[in-house]
């Protein structure tokens, strides 16, 4: 397959993880998982392809299981990240209290993926858990509260810059 050509979404997706050296594998025709190394821990990626509602699912997981006690808090930061966020969202598995990032991508009656478009969801996806991997940290850890998790992640960021 060509890199510089539109390509149905998985095997776009295969070819991105490929040239990146990223470790991945073919769940099925339709659905694709690969681990990638954040700034601050490794996320897995999964995409899976509806090709009757021409929509790419792209999930990313911090590796972050939410604990029953702190799951209001968890909520409520989700919540106050959510209003954030242009493309995408932070949400919870019911089963397991696993924590993913989500984001749907219409891809259009062709239901084809460009290089470009790949790149930039996946980027997007590692950068919005890199973003707020700590405030997931000092909540669950830290013992703050979501206001102050979510400042604290955010004045670090920028500290970084």
């Amino acid at each position: 397959m060509n890199r510089d050509e539109d390509a149905a979404p998985v095997d776009m997706l295969a070819s991105l993880f490929e040239a990146r050296g990223w470790l991945y594998e073919f769940v099925s025709e339709d659905e694709i998982t690969g681990e990638v190394q954040g700034s601050w821990a490794k996320y897995q990626i999964q995409a899976i392809w509806r090709p009757e509602d021409h929509v790419l699912q792209l999930l990313c997981l911090p590796d972050i299981r939410m604990t029953d006690e702190k799951r209001g808090a968890m909520f409520e930061v989700l919540a106050l990240i959510n209003e954030q966020l242009w493309l995408g969202h932070f949400d919870v598995w019911s089963n397991g209290g696993v924590l993913l990032y989500r984001h749907g991508l219409m891809l259009g009656d062709e239901g084809l993926l460009g290089p470009g478009q790949a790149q930039a969801a996946v980027e997007s996806a590692i950068e919005e858990c890199d973003r707020f991997y700590p405030v997931f940290q000092f909540i669950l850890w830290g013992d703050k509260s979501p206001a102050e998790a979510l400042a604290a992640a955010l004045v670090d960021a920028a500290g970084e810059a």
